[in-house]
């Protein structure tokens, strides 16, 4: 059973991945950034604010346009923590779920401190970016969860009762993981939403979009991802309100044309199963990025977070040459995010080269301490 990295990879084959890699990260944080203008907010109260039509671009938040939040931090401290996994490989040190979780305490020391503690042998280099120091609304599942160096398990998750997005909104990353298989993708995704979050519907979700990113990723289509996805949860106790959203999702695309009032019926609260029914189903209906961003930010629910899974299934469908110039172009943290999505892209297709037990990149394993 394949468990890290391709054996060959063409150049046509590296580029493709490269740009999907690309496409799905900062697919995500521009989904992100422009739900964080309309977050928590009703259908009614969108329009009142923007219009008719609804919100059609960045608004300012958090000080600025196109600025994110700590769903995006969250998901690049996911990769960062993927491709430490990797890199640590090489040690005999083989537990990807403890890499993530060491990488998402970075993340939480974020939220605590001014800015980057140069003194910490383990920060590599997206530690140090001071822009991911501010705080932008990270959900308390979360702060709880990562308050403490213990790390949940399926025996034993952090809020064992937690079925909010936020595991789910950070998890996205694991299926460019392509050379694994779609089994152990799920089973990574759900292991490391337990550090934060119990209820089976949010392991699920989590394991539910990692599933149809891995697909995505590997060039298959958005409707069959999502019926693998749907075999693989099937198979999982507790799967039952993850299974019938995703299915009402499929069948609620076959019900007219796109809008508020079909998307509110998948749901408008910030349940794991709800927001990811929401994502899909805006990336099946899409005419392109924009079109499918503008529906998944534009409805009662928890817009940053439907909006940020949504670019990521779009720009992962489509690539980053999909992606809205302008849009693209006020993103807070762009050059950060390509770097890391390059960077993982790198690692997955040549990571022997980078180190091994024959040689190492000595700026490599700077940037991807194995501490």
């Amino acid at each position: 059973m394949s468990t890290g990295t391709t054996a060959v990879w063409g150049r046509t084959e590296q580029q493709d991945f490269r740009s999907r890699v690309r496409g799905a990260l900062l697919g995500g944080a521009i989904g992100d950034a422009l739900g964080a203008g309309v977050h928590g907010l009703t259908l009614e109260e969108i329009r009142a604010a923007h219009g008719a039509d609804a919100l059609t671009d960045f608004v300012p938040t958090h000080g600025g346009r196109g600025t994110v939040t700590a769903v995006t931090q969250l998901s690049l401290f996911t990769v960062d923590g993927l491709i430490r996994a990797q890199v640590r490989r090489d040690t005999g040190a083989w537990h990807p779920p403890t890499d993530v979780h060491r990488a998402h305490l970075r993340w939480a020391a974020t939220q605590r401190d001014w800015g980057p503690d140069e003194r910490r042998e383990d920060n590599g280099w997206l530690a140090l970016e001071e822009w991911l120091y501010a705080r932008r609304d990270p959900a308390r599942t979360c702060l709880i969860g990562l308050g403490d160096t213990t790390m949940g398990t399926l025996d034993q998750p952090k809020n064992p009762t937690a079925r909010d997005s936020a595991a789910l909104t950070r998890s996205a990353p694991f299926g460019l993981l392509v050379g694994w298989d779609p089994e152990l993708v799920l089973q990574l995704a759900v292991e490391c939403a337990a550090h934060t979050h119990g209820h089976p519907a949010a392991l699920l979700s989590a394991g539910g979009i990692a599933v149809i990113m891995h697909g995505l990723t590997r060039g298959e289509t958005l409707d069959g991802s999502v019926q693998r996805a749907l075999a693989l949860i099937a198979e999982r106790p507790g799967h039952e309100p993850v299974t019938e959203a995703l299915q009402q999702a499929l069948g609620t695309v076959r019900q007219g044309i796109p809008g508020p009032a079909l998307i509110e019926s998948l749901g408008t609260t910030d349940a794991a199963e709800e927001v990811l029914a929401v994502a899909v189903y805006c990336a099946l209906v899409s005419e392109d990025m924009r079109h499918g961003l503008r529906l998944a930010v534009n409805h009662g629910g928890s817009s940053a977070a439907t909006g940020s899974l949504c670019g990521a299934l779009l720009g992962a469908l489509h690539g980053e040459t999909a992606l809205p110039p302008a849009w693209l172009a006020e993103l807070e943290g762009r050059p950060t995010i390509l770097e890391l999505a390059d960077d993982f892209a790198m690692e997955t297709t040549q990571g022997p080269s980078l180190h091994s037990p024959a040689a190492s990149a000595r700026g490599w394993l700077t940037r991807y301490p194995r501490a």
